[in-house]
């Protein structure tokens, strides 16, 4: 079952379940969603793959955080958990991601599978770790490991 079909069915059960905030923050998934599929469509893409579902995901769990941490300088608590609930929900879809020992042994791998010698060939690493891993991987965490791995 992809993500597009565990959203509407997660929508119909909290709808059911008369779960109105989880219901607003699937209603919020699903038009961002929609937005990023007409986005695609001149790009001869009918539907976004999963793999850059999760990437707008993690945007908008990204973006919630900080709108939750405006809400709580702004001294405004009940915005902040509104936030922080459509934080759970959107989680809930991500993959997991890998811990620190994982990446820095997949980094080691792929860095011995490439032949990288200097922090030039990083892009060869980063590229062979964003295909191996996709989503499991955070890739802003491991451009560092990359480039500390290289530069030694």
């Amino acid at each position: 079952m992809g993500l597009r079909d565990r959203f509407t069915d997660e929508l119909k059960a909290s709808m059911k379940a008369g779960d109105a905030a989880r219901t607003s923050a699937l209603r919020l998934i699903l038009a961002k969603l929609k937005e990023a599929d007409i986005a695609a469509r001149p790009k001869g893409v009918g539907m976004v793959p999963d793999e850059e579902v999760a990437t707008m995901l993690r945007g908008m769990v990204k973006s919630r955080r900080e709108a939750m941490d405006l809400y709580r300088q702004g001294n405004r608590p009940e915005l902040a958990r509104k936030e922080e609930a459509e934080i759970a929900v959107i989680e809930g879809f991500l993959p997991r991601q890998m811990d620190e020992a994982a990446m820095t042994s997949a980094v080691e791998k792929a860095v011995a599978e490439t032949g990288a010698a200097s922090v030039k060939d990083m892009g060869r690493v980063m590229a062979a770790l964003k295909a191996k891993h996709g989503a499991a991987m955070d890739m802003a965490k491991a451009g560092p490991l990359v480039r500390a791995r290289l530069s030694a």
